[in-house]
């Protein structure tokens, strides 16, 4: 008992340590004004230096030399001064989140989300709380970034619905969303990405083989439900116990049902029916008005998933939450409509706020190339120490977690990896499905630890929305363990699936 109680007090005195750290650091958003500065200052020194790599780019189909750009010249200082409104428009979650917050602000509005959290706590058993959310946040993934606007603050809600640490309930979602972003029941949009890279990396090297979209889709199912289990340990034996008991100002609406209310949800639950079934229409038939014809001219719903599904989701939550306002009395006409989306707007300004620093930061490490470098300096290194087997794999595992902390994108970096990697360990017998899988557990693992990654400031601000004293630091302290257990989880998972030779998709063995 007491070696449980010291274990309990060095992990909490670690995380407190962490989040003390990271907390006595100033504002994000000036943390990003730093980190622009930092890469301005570095950049100099290392374009100074002539650094410089050369890599065979997949994406291009063409050998590619990536020189450091140096910012402090005068073409660096004029794209500092041109690009800040460009970069801060252009910045991806930003059309994102504001798009989908619109329609989540009139179910919030209306009521229909508390509504709708009552009616799900009251069916759900308490014991199945932390597994629904951590595998809601892993199943959101198929819709690609709306699982970062939509499952994690209602991660949050659901818990605080239920009494429970509503940071917890964040921290439970964003895990699943984040750190769990490969695996999934269903084949999703970054599948056939990630396959099209291999092989692309596979055809450069003059290797006659191909992989199919469904190369790690038995691992990837397993590994769903891996980390939902992982996920639901970490939340509520070591999470939840370290943040203690909620002492915040948001109080959940714990009022039973009126018979209005239920009628509300009745109609907008029809409204959502509708709404599904117009967009099946749209979508599921080969010759749907939303499908558009790809580079072979088939007719393909990929161009909706990338750019399209926003705005549905917008519609997803804004008409059944209008005809759950419409029918309790709260939304009467077209000004409470445009009301609750203002107000929807208004919690937004310190995502913007932060959004805007965020932007230049990640434009300037882009511009730069100091991501490039770094993750071509380490495929380089990995590959020099001359690691066979299983090792090479764990070790690649590592690297690619390393180098996601530094650039964000799971496509960039992969095109830069596959094809040293891919070739290089089926030369050595180990399968082109194999290096991907090994290559999607280590991308996904450390997403939510890396300041980098581009809604992590978002998530800062909906931490705030219940404790106004979290910060950065609290938030990383709060995720490292999520990171760890994952980590060591998937690398167990993988060490099981090697020795037993098992598939991972459809025809994708582990060895060639």
């Amino acid at each position: 008992m007491s070696n449980n109680n010291s274990k309990k007090s060095a992990n909490s005195g670690i995380l407190k340590a962490i989040e003390r750290g990271g907390n006595a650091l100033p504002h994000p958003a000036i943390i990003f004004v730093i980190l622009s500065a930092a890469v301005v200052v570095i950049s100099f020194f290392v374009a100074q230096a002539g650094v410089n790599v050369t890599f065979y780019d997949a994406r291009a189909g063409a050998e590619t030399t990536v020189s450091a750009v140096n910012m402090l010249s005068a073409d660096g200082l004029r794209y500092i001064f041109n690009s800040a409104t460009k970069n801060f428009t252009g910045f991806a979650p930003l059309g994102t989140v504001l798009v989908a917050m619109l329609g989540v602000g009139v179910a919030e509005w209306s009521g229909l989300i508390n509504a709708s959290l009552k009616k799900m706590l009251s069916n759900v058993h308490p014991r199945l709380l932390t597994a629904v959310v951590v595998f809601a946040g892993i199943m959101s993934n198929i819709a690609s970034d709306a699982g970062y606007v939509v499952v994690i603050p209602l991660g949050a809600i659901v818990f605080a619905g239920a009494g429970r640490h509503p940071i917890a309930g964040l921290a439970a979602a964003f895990a699943g969303v984040s750190a769990g972003f490969s695996a999934n029941l269903l084949i999703g949009t970054l599948d056939p990405l990630l396959q099209g890279i291999t092989n692309e990396a596979l055809r450069s090297a003059g290797m006659d083989y191909e992989i199919l979209p469904t190369a790690n889709y038995y691992f990837m199912i397993v590994s769903t439900f891996l980390l939902t289990f992982l996920g639901t340990f970490v939340t509520e034996k070591i999470v939840e116990p370290n943040l203690g008991e909620y002492t915040g100002s948001y109080k959940p609406n714990k009022e039973t049902l009126s018979d209005v209310e239920n009628r509300g949800l009745r109609n907008a639950g029809i409204s959502l029916l509708i709404f599904g079934i117009i967009m099946m229409a749209l979508t599921v038939p080969t010759n749907g008005l939303l499908r558009t014809p790809d580079a072979d001219g088939v007719m393909t719903i990929n161009e909706f998933m990338s750019n399209g599904l926003i705005f549905m989701i917008l519609l997803v939550f804004m008409i059944p939450g209008a005809v759950y306002g419409k029918t309790i009395g709260k939304i009467k006409n077209s000004n409470d409509l445009v009301e609750s989306m203002t107000q929807a707007m208004k919690s937004m300004g310190a995502y913007l706020v932060l959004a805007f620093f965020a932007a230049q930061f990640v434009s300037y490490f882009g511009r730069t190339n100091l991501g490039t470098i770094l993750s071509v300096k380490g495929a380089d290194f990995l590959e020099s120490i001359g690691f066979t087997g299983l090792p090479l794999i764990i070790g690649f595992i590592f690297i690619s977690a390393f180098l996601n902390l530094f650039m964000g994108s799971a496509s960039a970096k992969w095109a830069i990896m596959a094809p040293v990697f891919v070739p290089m360990m089926m030369r050595l017998g180990l399968s082109p499905e194999l290096t991907q899988a090994a290559y999607r557990i280590g991308d996904s693992t450390t997403n939510i630890i890396t300041p980098l990654m581009s809604y992590f400031a978002m998530i800062v601000v909906f931490a705030k929305r219940y404790d106004e004293e979290s910060g950065l630091g609290t938030l990383i302290a709060t995720m490292v363990p999520y990171s760890v257990v994952f980590l060591i989880g998937w690398l167990v998972m993988m060490v099981i699936w090697f020795y037993l030779g098992l598939p991972l998709g459809p025809g994708a063995m582990i060895h060639v």
